[in-house]
């Protein structure tokens, strides 16, 4: 028996948004540490070219947005056996304040960031209480814990999720299920890096990015990975309704 606490071997993981970005850098390293990983995305094509070939990583379409389109998943899932982890990852993102937010600009993020961690979860969790164990990490934000310029979608969307998270920590702490979140600053994946190089000056936007972070630059999706592998491994076995912060100093100033 492993005398590591962050070793995943017999486990196994759900991982949602995995095509890209901290989805994928998380499935492949959950994977390199023994677990089995159901790495699911909205864009079932990129997600088996990010995947293929790795024998420790199955993949599934899923839209969490879609109650359907999730609990067709989860049951896929529990068919081949149990269930260990949950990382509720798939997000989206927007730019605005509230005068440039539309109803459906709203609702689009509302639907896929706090309604996507509800339908996940609460598919997940009858399974979660039959087997009594379980581990729950969800995808918050720096923009969940501070308010920041021009997220205001996107703000409200993240604190929901921290809501979410306190409260079903609270309520399942005695139940051995721990849930947990991590709240990123602001890190370099695909999709950050293609909006940077959609202005019209990149590198002095990628230069403001890094600069709204104390250390100085953005983070990178394996520094994220490895945080959600804390939270979801043994190494974090008193851990339950916390908030991790991988945002280069941003949230202590």
């Amino acid at each position: 028996m492993s005398t590591n606490p962050f070793n995943l071997e017999n486990k196994t993981a759900i991982i949602t948004g995995a095509a890209s970005g901290i989805g994928a850098a998380t499935a492949e390293l959950f994977a390199s540490v023994g677990a089995t990983v159901h790495a699911s995305d909205i864009n079932l094509e990129a997600c088996q070219e990010r995947h293929a070939g790795n024998d420790n990583i199955i993949v599934h379409h899923c839209d969490v947005s879609d109650k359907q389109s999730v609990d067709s998943h989860i049951a896929a899932v529990l068919a081949s056996g149990t269930v260990d982890i949950l990382f509720n990852n798939a997000g989206a993102g927007m730019v605005g304040r509230i005068e440039q937010t539309s109803e459906e600009d709203f609702d689009r993020l509302y639907n896929i960031n706090v309604k996507g961690v509800f339908h996940m979860t609460s598919a997940l969790m009858p399974h979660f209480l039959e087997k009594k164990a379980g581990n729950i990490v969800n995808m918050a934000s720096i923009c969940g814990v501070i308010g920041v310029p021009d997220r205001f979608a996107y703000c409200m969307s993240k604190f929901a999720i921290v809501g979410m998270t306190k409260a079903m920590a609270m309520d399942h702490a005695q139940d051995n299920i721990r849930v947990n979140c991590i709240c990123p600053g602001r890190i370099a994946t695909p999709f950050m890096l293609a909006r940077i190089n959609e202005y019209p000056d990149p590198d002095a936007i990628r230069a403001d990015m890094d600069a709204s972070q104390p250390m100085g630059r953005m983070g990178e999706p394996e520094e994220v990975a490895s945080v959600a592998l804390y939270l979801a491994s043994d190494a974090s076995g008193f851990v339950t309704g916390a908030c991790e912060s991988v945002d280069g100093g941003w949230f202590a100033g």
